[in-house]
C-alpha cells in the first residue's frame, strides 16, 4: 500500500556550536553561561509530540516553513520575538579541493528574521495534513547552486535551536503479507523494488547451497554440480529460477574481480541448466566480499587495516601480504546459490479452456485427485497471467462439503487475483464456513480477510471479536507463527487507527507490541524493509536500526535494505566513527557505487544531506570514492 506521506520522513538535529558569537540582525547567540534563556523555548520542543513533523521546502526562490501540527506551531512562537531564520548553505563549502571545514555557527548565507506576528498570520493550510508560511526567499547569485536550508529557532531573539534537516529515503508499506490457505499458504511474491508487479507463489521448495571458488577458476562444468542435481532427483520438481550471488575476495583489481565473478555465477547456471529442459530464469550479482573480509581480520594481527581506506586496503594487499593472507581470503571466493522449485505439471501444456472442460470432467466422474492436479495447473496460469480470471467462474464445483477443497481454493485464488472482489470472497468464504465451521483453511482465509475489510474499512468489523478469532485459530491447527503475523498486522491496523484519532499513547503500545513481536515468525527482505519504514513513519527510527542492524552485517543482505539501513543511521556520528559501521559503509560502496554517492546529495534532491561531510571520514570516503 503506498501511503501518501505529509512529507518525506525528516530527523532533526540540534548542533550547540558557539565558537563564533557575533550578531545577525540581531540575532544574539548565547553562551554556554546564558542558555537559561532558552529554558521555556527549548521545553517546548521537549514537549513537542514525536509525530509532529516539520521541513523547510523549496518552491523556486521560495522558501516555506512546514509542519503539520498548527498546535504546537502556534504554542511554540508564543512571544513577538520568537520566530525563524534561514541559513542556506552551499555544497561547494565541502569542496574535496577545500583542505578543511571551518567549524562555525552560520555555515552559509544567513536570511533576516521571521517572528510571531508574521509567521503565525502567514500559516496557511497546503495539503490536508500540512501547513505552511512563507520564511525567506534565495538570494539571486545562489539560485543555481546546490542548497540546503538549515533552520534558526528564535527565542526573544535568542538563537535556542539550530537544526539540519536530514531527509531519509521512503518505500511503500503494507500489512506483513498472510497469503491465502489453499493446499498450504500462497504468498504474495514481493519484492523491494519500486516497478515490480505484484504476483502470488506458491512457495513450493526452495534449496540453497553454497559453492567455493579456487583462485582463477572461473568455468564448472555438470560434474563439478552433479552433487547439486543429484540432491533433486528425489523430488518430482523442476528448477524455476536460480538466484547466484557471487563474491570475489578484496585484494586485486575490483574490474577483473566483478569479470571474473559473473562468469563463475554463469557457469554454475548454465551447468545446473543442462540437467532439464524447461528453461530456469537466472539472476545473477556480484561483489567483493568485504564484510567477511573485515570481520574476519577483527581481533587478528592484521585488524589495523579495519582503519584504511578501501583502496589503501588493496594497496597492501599485493604480493608477500595476500600470499600470507590467502588462508582467509580463499574462504570469501565463493557463490550463495539459491533454486527456487517447483512441481512438475503434467498439464502444462493445455489451455485455460482445455483444463476447465478436464477438471469439470474429473469432478462428474469422481477423480478428486486428478480433478486438484486440474485445478493446480489452471492455478498456476492464472498466477502467470497466462490465462483470464475469468476460468475460475467456470469451475463447475457443487456446494457441498465433499467439494470444500476445491470451493475454498477458488475463492482465495479469486481474492488473490483481484483484490476488488475481497467483499464477494469474503461473503463466500462465510458459506464454506456453514458448511465445515471447523476447517482451518477456511477459518484462516476468514481472518485474513478481516484483517484486510477493517484495514481498509470497507466494511464494518468488531476488531475485539477479530483479535479473538485470531487468536482462536490455534484450535484449528494454525501454525503459531502464522497467528503471531496476523497479530502484528492487527496492531499495524490498530495503530494507523490510533495515529489519526492522535492518540499517541496508546498508538505507541501498538508499535511496542509489534516491536516484541516480529522475532516470533519469519521476516522475508520485503517484510523488513515494509517494517523499517512503518517504525520511520510512526517516529520510532530506533526500532527500525534494531530491526535491521543484524540484516546489515551480514554478506547477502539486500542492497536496498542495506540502503535503507545506511539512511537511518548515518547521521549518527557514533555509529560511523566505529569499524563496524565502516564495514558497513564499504560493502554499500562497493555494491552500488553511484547510489552511495547520491546519499550526499542535498535533501530533497535524492540525498540525506551534504552536510554529512562535516564528518571528516565520511567526506575522506566521499571525496576518494564519488569525485574521481
Amino acid at each position: 500500500m503506498k501511503l501518501k506521506h505529509f512529507l518525506s520522513l525528516f530527523v532533526f538535529v540540534y548542533f550547540a556550536s558557539t565558537l563564533h558569537s557575533q550578531n545577525y540582525f540581531g540575532i544574539h547567540f548565547p553562551n554556554q553561561g546564558e542558555q537559561q534563556v532558552c529554558q521555556k523555548f527549548n521545553q517546548a520542543f521537549v514537549n513537542r509530540p514525536k509525530e509532529s513533523k516539520f521541513a523547510i521546502k523549496r518552491e523556486n526562490s521560495n522558501l516555506f516553513f512546514e509542519t503539520n501540527d498548527k498546535e504546537w506551531f502556534n504554542a511554540l512562537f508564543a512571544n513577538i520575538t520568537d520566530g525563524i531564520a534561514i541559513d542556506i548553505v552551499d555544497k561547494d563549502r565541502y569542496a574535496c579541493s577545500v583542505a578543511s571545514i571551518e567549524q562555525v555557527q552560520i555555515k552559509g548565507t544567513l536570511l533576516p528574521p521571521v517572528y510571531a506576528k508574521k509567521l503565525k498570520g502567514g500559516l496557511k493550510k497546503s495539503s490536508e495534513t500540512s501547513y505552511r508560511v512563507l520564511v525567506g526567499r534565495i538570494p539571486e547569485n545562489l539560485m543555481n547552486k546546490e542548497l540546503e536550508f538549515n533552520i534558526l529557532f528564535l527565542s526573544d531573539k535568542n538563537l535556542c535551536q539550530y537544526y539540519v534537516i536530514y531527509d531519509l529515503e521512503s518505500y511503500p508499506w503494507d500489512l506483513l503479507d498472510m497469503g491465502m490457505y489453499l493446499d498450504s499458504i500462497a504468498y504474495n511474491a514481493k519484492q523491494i523494488k519500486a516497478n515490480a508487479k505484484d504476483a502470488y507463489i506458491i512457495k513450493n521448495k526452495t534449496l540453497k547451497f553454497k559453492i567455493p571458488f579456487e583462485k582463477n577458476k572461473s568455468e564448472y562444468s555438470p560434474e563439478d554440480i552433479k552433487p547439486i542435481y543429484d540432491s533433486l532427483r528425489l523430488t518430482d520438481y523442476y528448477i524455476k529460477t536460480i538466484k547466484i550471488k557471487a563474491y570475489a575476495s578484496v585484494e586485486g583489481s575490483l574490474e577483473r574481480n566483478i569479470e571474473l565473478q559473473q562468469q563463475r555465477a554463469a557457469s554454475i547456471a548454465n551447468a545446473l541448466q543442462s540437467f532439464q529442459k524447461p528453461s530456469i530464469k537466472n539472476d545473477i550479482s556480484s561483489s567483493e566480499n568485504w564484510v567477511e573480509f573485515l570481520n574476519a581480520i577483527e581481533n587478528t594481527k592484521y585488524s589495523d587495516l579495519k582503519e584504511l581506506s578501501k583502496s589503501e586496503i588493496k594497496a597492501k594487499l599485493v604480493g608477500s601480504l595476500s600470499t600470507e593472507m590467502e588462508p582467509i581470503l580463499k574462504n570469501h571466493r565463493k557463490a550463495l546459490v539459491e533454486l527456487e522449485l517447483e512441481k512438475k505439471d503434467k498439464y502444462k501444456d493445455l489451455s485455460g479452456t482445455e483444463l476447465v472442460n478436464k477438471f469439470n470432467t474429473a469432478l462428474t466422474q469422481d477423480q478428486l485427485d486428478e480433478a486438484l492436479q486440474i485445478q493446480n495447473s489452471l492455478f498456476e496460469k492464472l498466477k502467470n497471467k497466462e490465462v483470464s480470471p475469468d476460468h475460475i467462474g467456470k469451475l463447475q464445483v457443487p456446494n457441498q462439503l465433499k467439494y470444500l477443497t476445491f470451493l475454498n481454493k477458488n475463492s482465495a485464488m479469486k481474492y488473490m487475483l483481484e483484490e476488488p472482489q475481497i467483499v464477494i470472497v469474503y461473503n463466500e468464504l462465510q458459506q464454506l464456513e456453514k458448511l465445515s465451521p471447523k476447517d482451518k483453511r477456511v477459518k484462516y482465509n476468514i481472518a485474513a480477510i478481516e484483517l484486510k475489510l477493517w484495514r481498509y474499512k470497507a466494511m464494518d468489523i468488531d476488531k475485539n471479536k477479530l483479535k479473538s478469532k485470531i487468536n482462536a485459530l490455534k484450535t484449528y491447527g494454525i501454525n503459531q507463527e502464522l497467528i503471531s503475523r496476523m497479530l502484528v498486522n492487527y496492531h499495524i491496523i490498530e495503530a494507523e487507527n490510533l495515529m489519526r484519532k492522535r492518540d499517541y499513547a496508546n498508538k505507541d503500545k501498538a508499535v511496542s507490541y509489534i516491536k516484541n513481536s516480529y522475532k516470533n515468525f519469519h521476516l522475508s527482505d520485503y517484510d523488513y524493509l515494509s517494517l523499517a519504514q512503518f517504525f520511520s513513519y510512526y517516529a520510532n527510527t530506533d526500532m527500525a536500526v534494531e530491526l535491521l542492524s543484524p540484516k546489515a552485517k551480514s554478506i547477502d543482505i539486500d542492497e536496498n535494505l542495506l540502503f535503507y539501513y545506511l539512511n537511518l543511521t548515518i547521521i549518527n556520528p557514533e555509529l560511523t566513527q566505529t569499524s563496524d559501521y565502516r564495514t558497513i559503509m564499504l560493502n554499500a560502496l562497493n555494491m552500488n557505487k553511484t547510489r552511495y554517492c547520491k546519499l550526499f546529495n542535498p535533501y530533497g534532491e535524492g540525498g540525506v544531506t551534504f552536510q554529512l561531510l562535516e564528518d571528516s571520514y565520511l567526506r575522506t570516503t566521499y571525496c576518494e570514492s564519488c569525485e574521481n
